[in-house]
């Protein structure tokens, strides 16, 4: 992968080794997971498709079974029985049975009313029940897998069965297999998992409003990995909006560890997840000396050295003799090293010790390569948000426009760096958050509701030919009515797109004349009127310079709102 430039990440600098993806002792064919931009997924499945053939390419089948609760459903609408009872029923069912798995025969044995159903004099509920118990489980329906790709080197028909499914996204015909992921690859075939990842999209948009606002051209893959302002915001814990340090534990052990080199970050990614946590304060007590780094055996030195004597990932153990196998070969191998250590001079006790180590680490070990790589576009993230912020932040904030709780967050976050998020403005905003020219972010113009894209557009387009608007009248006087009509405006007043202007107000968009008609009804029909004028004037004969006198619509103020 990295000599063909998939990723730029060196596998011989960290010790990544290819053994970890296949190897003569792995029983199962590896999956292979790629991670590509959100919006450049369906670019790629379709290039898949191209490249290798429509019938040689499926997605994956996946099958929705019964669960307790639909199944008491679906049988009591067949039975007829009413929907208060229906509904009842369905409300007995606990979330989880202590102890047992949550099915039906176990919420009846742990649900005394549930019991007084099942033998119930009347026979539909009693059927109910009955048939409900039989039909748990069963498939109900079928779906496609997220992100689950099947590419074979013949016909998939000539390897399993396949049906069609509808593309959500374009609507055309694609080819299924009817086997799920689990059963795949009993049949040879390998399973690619082709991953949209939003923050390769952060990323991308970051480096655009980068070359927008600065007219710097980044490449995020030559950025340096030991950039000061980068740990700097990783030992003070600034990660909220970067990737996969973000949560407040992970901030918190960030400020007590002060990582200094990228081998930190991959540690702390690898060691943050429930199991090896608990190694966490004796790796940070170890890099600042409250502790001594010690090794069980000199030789482990060379592998360990990096997390300062800790066993982290699965590839040190199988640098130091042990690759990731069945517990019962494990077991059988067991004497095996125990005698070749010795032979090798070293106290049967303290390999011992060593084995122990290695087998509870067996169990929640993680893979160096994965957190190597999540761990550099982690890196990424936080360079642009040290170096870059408000062009970072404002890329993160259009990524999550429709998540207004992620975006107060977010904006909370800047304003503690120093950096304002501004209310949308239609001569400084763009469609998605960005960055002005005093440094400030933007809201964008499409994360205004009610304002759909098509308006927007229309708006950006005719600033970017004719400049910046100079008032409310030459905003209408220009832009295209059809796509940017009365409630776009109204919404765009109401979210202060228009407080710039002077004269008026958002309150004064919604105040009735005379004729009982808004201020923004008024102006529109203002503005097309205004529009023909100019259209019919330039069509004349006798048209000179186009100008058009048409008086524009008094602006009654109104009272302020209230808060």
């Amino acid at each position: 992968a990295y000599c063909l430039g998939i990723t730029k990440i060196d596998p011989i600098a960290y010790d990544l080794l290819f053994e970890r993806f296949l190897n003569p002792d792995r029983i199962s064919l590896p999956d292979i997971d790629v991670d590509f931009d959100d919006d450049g997924r369906g670019r790629v499945l379709n290039w898949v498709t191209e490249k290798y053939g429509q019938e040689k390419v499926a997605h994956i089948i996946t099958y929705g079974t019964m669960a307790t609760k639909l199944a008491i459903k679906d049988v009591a609408r067949v039975q007829k029985l009413p929907l208060s009872e229906s509904d009842r029923l369905c409300k007995l069912v606990p979330d989880k049975i202590p102890d047992k798995k949550m099915n039906l025969p176990n919420a009846i044995a742990y649900v005394p009313e549930l019991q007084a159903a099942e033998v119930s004099p009347d026979p539909i509920l009693r059927d109910t029940i009955k048939y409900a118990k039989m039909l748990e489980g069963n498939v109900r329906n079928t779906g496609v897998h997220a992100c689950g790709t099947i590419i074979c080197r013949d016909d998939i028909t000539d390897w399993v069965p396949v049906s069609t499914a509808d593309d959500k996204e374009t609507g055309e015909k694609m080819l299924v297999t009817q086997y799920e992921g689990s059963v795949i690859e009993d049949t040879g075939l390998i399973k690619m998992d082709f991953l949209g990842l939003k923050t390769l999209s952060i990323i991308k948009e970051a480096i655009e409003n980068i070359k927008h606002s600065k007219g710097i051209i980044l490449d995020i893959d030559e950025v340096d990995i030991s950039d000061p302002p980068t740990y700097a915001l990783y030992s003070e814990g600034r990660t909220i909006g970067t990737f996969q340090f973000e949560s407040a534990g992970m901030q918190k052990y960030l400020r007590e560890l002060e990582p200094s080199t990228f081998e930190d970050l991959i540690a702390m990614n690898a060691l943050y997840r429930p199991g090896p946590m608990d190694y966490i304060p004796d790796f940070i007590d170890r890099k600042h000396g409250r502790k001594p780094i010690e090794y069980d055996i000199p030789i482990m030195e060379k592998y360990l050295k990096d997390t300062y004597g800790i066993t982290v990932y699965q590839e040190q153990v199988m640098l130091l003799s042990m690759g990731k196998k069945l517990r019962d070969k494990l077991d059988h191998m067991k004497p095996k090293f125990i005698e070749g250590g010795r032979k090798n001079g070293h106290d049967p006790k303290v390999l011992e010790k060593i084995w122990t180590d290695w087998e509870k680490f067996a169990s929640y070990a993680f893979n160096k390569s994965h957190a190597t790589c999540y761990s550099w576009v982690a890196y990424q993230t936080a360079f642009l948000k040290a170096n870059y912020p408000a062009e970072y932040m404002a890329a993160t904030m259009s990524r999550n426009i429709s998540n207004i709780t992620e975006i107060t967050k977010l904006m909370d976050e800047s304003k503690a760096t120093g950096i304002m998020t501004k209310g949308p403005d239609v001569n400084e905003s763009y469609l998605k958050f960005s960055v002005n020219r005093k440094g400030d972010i933007r809201f964008g113009l499409g994360a205004i509701k009610g304002v759909g894209e098509s308006a927007v557009q229309s708006i950006l387009e005719e600033r970017e030919r004719n400049g910046e608007y100079k008032d409310i009248f030459d905003f209408v006087q220009r832009v295209n009515l059809s796509a940017c009509n009365r409630k776009n405006i109204e919404n765009l007043a109401l979210a202060g797109a228009f407080d710039s202007f002077t004269g008026i107000k958002r309150e004064d968009f919604f105040v009735k004349n005379a004729k009982d008609e808004t201020f923004t009804e008024v102006l529109v029909r203002y503005g097309n009127k205004y529009q023909m004028d100019k259209a019919a004037a330039a069509n004349s004969l006798f048209g000179g310079e186009n100008q058009v006198d048409i008086a524009t619509p008094e602006i009654i103020p109104s009272p302020a709102w209230g808060d």
